[in-house]
């Protein structure tokens, strides 16, 4: 990752040419400008007839100045960071309203309490796994999924910091509905880096760095990215920021997907701990989302789609720094990246469902089963807590006792229902890996 280049100084003393400053002022309404929030680097490239790069770049920033709103967050001159919501924000943030803040549009599998919470285990799975990855860990996600799965203790360092941020997405869930405190902070900070610190600061989880701890962001080769805040100042701007994310501060209105976005960047900035920063930042936003009533947030991973462009990711948080402070360029980024998150999931689930119906289908045509039998597979499939007894499928299907249960022992003998004894009753559950079995018991066939 590069620093990204410096943009020419802005100075509107320097348009004293008042036909040229009207011209610029036209060119602010040209959609390259108006409708696409370019930074320098990329702006400079496009060519408009009878315009200079820098013209380009001045006309940018006349119609972003009188958008641009401050927070309460300083950068280390003392200088205030700020943002404005351009269009294609405001497009990006009516599409994640409809898509995860009402029951509007959502997918039957996430309301229904009987397989959402399979789609939640998933996506904690996800965020938990990929967040790890784009902090360095190699752990790939077949393992890392059988380690969750089956409880087993991490083996190493990079399967601890996915099973702490598995740990902390849980724990993000219940702490939703609290205010933000540095407390809480602190908490989910211990949880993150649980048994992963290094060796010289295993002390260090849910405290402050220190002075003597490293402070400044960058590559291994010497290169620096961010210099954060002394650590005299973490304290006074840790309550400022859990001000913000419990809408205490600033004194207007600031739409909760951006004030959730700034507090995925403000942690960031600070960069208040020695390690796991990163992993923080990104579960405060989750708890700022859910905190919001966009509920659908359980079942998201933002940082899917963040490790799919890493580099764009470290980028979005310069290009905010080495412009003006402007948070436009994060909050652009992140929205896409959140709308992103949205439509995987909406598409994971068709795909799903697809393939269920699919199933469906091969079971009906595979001839294994009796219709009485195929019914109950499929009510199965969408049902996976459910519980059958002799007597209800008997109802069911209007047959004699000794038929409906000739039809579940044989379903529970073929490995497709689990058995237990209730009192003086056989209750029956569907197996834990019935699609799979039914996928098995199919391709074999097939290859017969």
């Amino acid at each position: 990752m590069k620093i990204p280049l410096s943009p020419p100084a802005f100075n509107v003393g320097a348009l004293k040419d008042m036909n040229k400053l009207k011209n610029v002022f036209e060119l602010a309404k040209n959609p390259l400008i108006s409708r696409r929030y370019l930074r320098w680097d990329k702006l400079r490239h496009h060519k408009i007839e009878g315009y200079e790069p820098e013209d380009l770049w001045m006309a940018a920033k006349l119609h972003r100045i009188g958008t641009l709103k401050p927070i309460p967050l300083r950068d280390k001159s003392g200088v205030r960071f700020q943002f404005s919501v351009p269009e294609l924000v405001q497009e990006n943030l009516h599409r994640i309203d409809f898509g995860a803040g009402a029951a509007v549009g959502v997918p039957e599998p996430i309301t229904n309490p009987q397989t959402k919470d399979k789609y939640l285990i998933r996506s904690l799975m996800e965020e938990a796994i990929t967040s790890s990855q784009l902090e360095g860990a190699a752990t790939t996600r077949e393992v890392a999924k059988e380690m969750i799965r089956t409880g087993r203790p991490p083996r190493d360092k990079d399967e601890q910091m996915i099973f702490n941020n598995y740990v902390t997405m849980q724990r993000i869930s219940r702490l939703k509905d609290k205010p933000l405190s540095p407390e809480t902070i602190f908490d989910i900070h211990k949880l993150v880096t649980e048994k992963t610190l290094p060796d010289d600061c295993q002390d260090a989880g849910g405290r402050f760095r220190r002075d003597d701890e490293k402070r400044v962001v960058g590559d291994d080769f010497g290169v620096v990215f961010h210099e954060p805040p002394p650590a005299g100042e973490l304290e006074q701007g840790l309550k400022t920021m859990c001000d913000f994310a419990n809408a205490q501060v600033p004194d207007y209105f600031i739409h909760p997907v951006i004030r959730a976005i700034i507090l995925h960047f403000w942690l960031a900035y600070d960069h208040p701990f020695v390690d796991g920063n990163g992993r923080t930042a990104r579960a405060l936003f989750y708890w700022a989302m859910l905190h919001n009533g966009y509920w659908l947030f359980e079942f998201i991973s933002i940082s899917t789609i963040l490790r799919k462009a890493p580099v764009k990711y470290g980028q979005s948080f310069l290009y905010t720094e080495t412009d003006d402070n402007d948070l436009t360029y994060f909050i652009v980024a992140q929205t896409k990246v959140i709308q992103k998150a949205i439509d995987e999931l909406h598409a994971y689930i068709d795909r799903r469902s697809l393939e269920l119906t699919q199933l469906e289908s091969q079971i009906h045509a595979l001839d294994l089963f009796n219709h009485r039998q195929v019914d109950l597979i499929r009510h199965a499939l969408k049902h996976p807590y459910g519980h059958y007894t002799i007597e209800s499928h008997r109802n069911s299907h209007n047959v004699v006792y000794q038929t409906a249960r000739t039809d579940l022992l044989n379903l529970y003998s073929r490995g497709i229902l689990e058995q237990q004894t209730v009192g003086k009753r056989l209750m029956f559950s569907p197996a834990k890996d019935l699609t799979e079995k039914l996928r098995k018991m199919g391709k074999k066939l097939a290859n017969k």
